[in-house]
C-alpha cells in the first residue's frame, strides 16, 4: 500500500531537519509528555536499582510495576496522539500520586514529581497556538521626575 505523501508546508518547501523537528515538536505537548515519560522511566529504574538504600516501602509486585509502566505508556501516548491529551494528563497526575504508595515513595519523590509537573503542562498545553517570536517588553515605569519635565 503506497503512502500518502504529506502537503506541503504554506510556503511551499518541505521542511527537512531541524525545521521539521521543531514543527512536530510545536504540534503536541512535547514537553510534558517528556516528563511523564522520564517520570515514569526514573520509577522503573528505582524499583530495579541494585542499591542497598532502595526502600520497598508499599505495595510490591504488580502494582510496583504496573503504574509507572502505564507512567511510560501514558508519557508516548501524550506525544504521539495529543488529541487524547486531557485523558492522558488526568490519567498520568493519578498514576504519579499513586506511584507514592507503590513504587520506592515515587522513585524517591523524584519519578512522581516530573510526573506530576508533565501531567500539568499537557493539561495546560492548548493547541493551535501562534508561537511566540520574541519576550513581551515592559516599559520602565514612569517617575513623579520624569512627568514633572514633561508637564
Amino acid at each position: 500500500m503506497a503512502e500518502v505523501p504529506a502537503a506541503p508546508p504554506a510556503g511551499g518547501r518541505r521542511r527537512t531537519g531541524r525545521g521539521a523537528w521543531r514543527g512536530w515538536r510545536g504540534r503536541r505537548p512535547f514537553w510534558g509528555g517528556t516528563l511523564v515519560l522520564l517520570g515514569g522511566a526514573e520509577i522503573l529504574f528505582t524499583l530495579r536499582a541494585p542499591l542497598p538504600v532502595v526502600l520497598h516501602i508499599g505495595m510490591q509486585g504488580l502494582a510496583g510495576y504496573l503504574v509507572p509502566g502505564l507512567m511510560v505508556i501514558c508519557g508516548a501516548l501524550i506525544l504521539l496522539n495529543p488529541t487524547q491529551r486531557l485523558f492522558y494528563s488526568l490519567l498520568s497526575v493519578l498514576l504519579a500520586l499513586g506511584s507514592w504508595l507503590t513504587s520506592n515513595l515515587g522513585g524517591f519523590l523524584l519519578g512522581m514529581l516530573l510526573g506530576l509537573a508533565g501531567g500539568c503542562l499537557t493539561f495546560g498545553w492548548l493547541p493551535d497556538q501562534p508561537p511566540r517570536r520574541r519576550l513581551l517588553r515592559r516599559r520602565p515605569a514612569r517617575t513623579r521626575e520624569s512627568s514633572a519635565v514633561r508637564a
